[in-house]
Order: structure tokens, then sequence, then C-alpha cells
């Protein structure tokens, strides 16, 4: 795989986060710490109301963080046992020790989680680059996973949708620090308001409450030092694995995923295109599909129930485990 080194990047994945605000626990959430050998990861969980629910794991898509799963995790813990996963650099996890952020590097970081907690087989579900990541998880380790569900799956487009077009260019040298030059004077505020407006289908549709979180989240993010880098390479990231091909293309690898998928598009999604989801549900050999016309990028956040409800019919399909 091509590599995702940038000029200091070393120091910058050895970097030790200064004191900066705590990150948001949502009631009947609990947040831990995971050290692995290379890697430490933070999990936040919503245990479930059975002991018979089945483990569940989330993984969120690039600038996001395990908080993009709060609102459908409770909508399901009658259901499963759910752990969301802060990614390497990303929501309260530190950068790896190795500086690996290419989609493969998150997938050895989640399937190290999986092991070491020996919770597998999950009900997987990634968003954007959390779906590719675990595409490639469900692919290379079918053991680990029960079932998929893919929200906006970052998987290869010949045709980039246009507002996407400047998370790509973040791949490229020296943009990200022009872009946080150009960007210095603005606030959380306005960082979150233009995350929203790309993200969401409607960007009304975020409460007040939540928009508040939103920003007090991104003021926390911004101190960090190892921001701009995480991005910056997680976004390499999927630059290369779009260009890869062969069996590690994530398009083959999609075809030999055998766990039941649920596939996920949203009408207005800018960042990934809507006309994926035919492709997509022919390269997913077991595969639903569930169109949600107003919804963008992040359906599982804008959307919840009706994502909480397509999985639960995918539950009913097969036996309710």
């Amino acid at each position: 795989m091509p590599s995702t080194e940038l000029p200091g990047s070393q120091a910058a994945a050895a970097a030790v986060a200064p004191t900066v605000s705590a990150v948001r626990v949502t009631e009947g959430e609990e947040l831990r710490s995971v050290a692995l050998p290379g890697l430490t990861l933070t999990v936040r969980s919503r245990p479930a109301g059975t002991a018979e629910s089945a483990p569940a794991l989330f993984v969120h898509g690039l600038g996001g963080s395990s908080q993009n799963w709060s609102a459908l995790m409770p909508l399901l813990t009658d259901t499963l046992d759910s752990e969301a996963v802060d990614l390497p650099g990303f929501g309260d996890s530190p950068p790896p020790d190795d500086g690996n952020y290419s989609v493969t590097g998150h997938a050895r970081a989640v399937i190290r989680l999986l092991d070491a907690g020996g919770r597998g087989p999950v009900h997987l579900f990634g968003n954007s680059l959390g779906g590719a990541v675990a595409t490639r998880i469900a692919a290379g380790r079918p053991d680990l996973v029960r079932t998929l569900t893919l929200i906006s799956p970052a998987l290869p487009e010949i045709r980039v949708q246009r507002p996407a077009v400047p998370t790509a260019l973040l791949a490229l040298p020296g943009v990200a620090s022009l872009f946080a030059r150009l960007t210095r004077g603005w606030t959380a505020e306005q960082h979150t308001r233009g995350a929203v407006a790309l993200c969401y289908g409607d960007p009304a549709r975020i409460s007040d409450e939540a928009f508040r979180h939103a920003v007090a989240e991104m003021e926390r993010r911004l101190e960090l030092p190892y921001f701009w880098d995480a991005m910056t390479r997680s976004a390499r990231g999927i630059v290369d694995a779009y260009t890869l091909g062969g069996q590690h293309g994530l398009w083959r690898q999609a075809e030999r995923v055998l766990a039941p998928t649920l596939l996920v598009y949203g009408g207005r999604d800018q960042l990934v295109s809507y006309r994926m989801a035919r492709r997509a549900s022919a390269a997913f050999r077991d595969s639903r599909l569930l169109t949600l016309p107003d919804a963008g990028h992040v359906a599982m956040m804008e959307y919840p129930e009706a994502v909480a409800q397509a999985f639960r019919e995918l539950l009913d399909e097969r036996g309710g485990s």
C-alpha cells in the first residue's frame, strides 16, 4: 500500500495530548481506555438491557468520533451490547505509535481491539471511512463479523462528488497546513456549521442542544496538536485505498464479504454519491438496501430511528441474533 507518511509525522504521532476539555459522555454511556501495544483506543459503551444481547461495534468516519453513534445506540439497547470506538487520532484516542492512518491501519486497530476483548463475532457498523474499514475487516476476518451495516461507506467512485473534493485535497502535501492557516481565524462554531452543512441532508434537523455539544467538541479537537495530522493522513489513506487494485481493492473485498449486510444511502449525501447504492448492492453478496432520500452523509445521526428499524429487520431475517 502506498505510504501515508508526511514530513514530521513521527513527531506528531508521538505527541502527547495537552490538557483539554473532557469528552462528553451522555447519560447511560461509559468511556474506557484500552491500552494495546503501540496503540491506545477510547471506547464508548452503552451496556445492553439484557444478558442475551449480542455484541456490536460502531466505527465512525473521517473527522468523526464515537459520539457520532450516540443517537443510534440507545435505540438498540434491548438488542445489542454496544461499543463505539474512537479511531487512532480521533475523538479521545491518541495517535498510533507507528503513525499509520491508512484504511488498513485503522482496520488493524479495530481488529486488535476485538481480538483483545474477545467480543467477536460482533454486529459491525461503519460510516464513511468507518464503512471502508468495516468492509476490510469483514472481508479479511469473517470470524469477527455477524452482520455488517454500512452507512454511506467510503468505497471507490469514478466520479467523485464535487463537495468531496476538498477532503480529497487534504491528502496532498501542504494543503492541510495551508487550510489550517486560512481558517486560523475561524471560530469552532464556524467550523461546526461547515461540517453540518456538508454532512447533513437538512442542517435544520440538528437540535440546538446537539449543535452546542458539537461546537464544544470542535473546540476541544482544535486544541489537539495532532488534529490536522490525523485528518490529513487519514484522508490520504482513503485516497490510497481508492487507487488499490487486485485483491486489496475495496470493491473486490466487498465481494468477499460473507456476512449479511445492510447498506444505507442518503439521497442528499454530498460526500458519497447516492448512485453508488446500486453498485454496492450488487457487490455485497448478501445485502439489503435502505435508501433515505432526504438524508445526508450521517443517516445514523439524522434518521437514527429508520436505521435502527432497518437493522432490526436484518436481525429478524437471520433469526434475531
